[in-house]
């Protein structure tokens, strides 16, 4: 089975490379002259497009549920637990007009990070906190153009399926922009590439798309219980579909939310 396994890993570098390359120039050069980032534009369309060769060459199905959720053309962040490199193609495939906030080091790599960059992807410093502000009022920005923001909370991969704690950023940044969050369960990745292995392994990943949570009337001081909904909403979701329990700590928190928050919760 492992040289089934190394093959398949191969074909997706290939794939891999030979797309980011023709794609990404395009999207450099579009850059350059000027092409405006709308909907349906080459910027919109590429990481779609991108993700799903890499997906096919990686014999890799996925499965979105509920995607009416996906918004009907208005704005969303979503926020999706983390546990493979390959969520991030298998959500790009799936999720109209968007945005990722991404780590820095990714617009490190040569052609990639230029591409990217280009697309309009957002760049965060995880270790430096006045950067990571900067990031968040970058997609705060991309958010009032028309774009969805796609936000990973845990902060960065797991070793296994059970949802970790919240970072409060992304949702900070919802309650600014007004915006829904839309709770997004991505399962099977961590089959197809997991955190410690370079090996590619073909399968059928799962995208859920869960009720939103929406933040109007929030303030900052919401923050920490619209994090802790949303997680729980994952939480359920994972223990619901698949058996799998996470810690759920901050409940409390839940319960002693602000009435908005509540009383929205309540609706959904």
């Amino acid at each position: 089975m492992i040289l089934v396994y190394l093959l398949v890993t191969a074909v997706a570098a290939i794939v891999t490379v030979v797309a980011t390359t023709g794609f990404g120039v395009n999207c450099i050069i579009a850059s350059m002259l000027g092409f405006k980032d709308r909907a349906g534009s080459v910027f919109d369309w590429t990481p779609r497009v991108w993700s799903r060769l890499l997906l096919a060459g990686s014999g890799v199905r996925v499965v979105v549920h509920n995607p009416e959720r996906a918004g009907d053309g208005q704005p969303h962040i979503f926020a999706s637990n983390h546990l493979s490199w390959f969520d991030i193609p298998v959500l790009a495939s799936s999720l109209p007009r968007y945005k990722f906030v991404a780590k820095a080091e990714l617009f490190a790599v040569p052609m990639f990070g230029q591409a990217i960059r280009a697309i309009g992807m957002i760049p965060m410093a995880r270790q430096n906190r006045k950067a990571a502000f900067a990031a968040y009022d970058e997609a705060a920005a991309k958010i009032r153009e028309g774009n969805s923001v796609v936000v990973f909370p845990e902060g960065t991969r797991g070793d296994d399926y059970p949802i970790r704690p919240f970072k409060k950023g992304p949702f900070v940044l919802a309650i600014a922009a007004g915006v829904p969050v839309v709770p997004t369960l991505v399962h099977g990745t961590r089959e197809v590439m997991s955190k410690n292995t370079f090996l590619v392994r073909p399968g059928k990943v799962d995208l859920h798309l869960l009720e939103p949570v929406p933040t109007a009337g929030l303030g900052y001081e919401d923050r920490d219980a619209l994090a802790e909904a949303v997680r729980l909403r994952l939480v359920e979701a994972l223990r619901i579909h698949y058996g799998i329990e996470s810690p759920t700590g901050g409940a409390p928190q839940l319960a002693a939310a602000a009435p908005t928050l509540s009383s929205a919760l309540n609706n959904t």
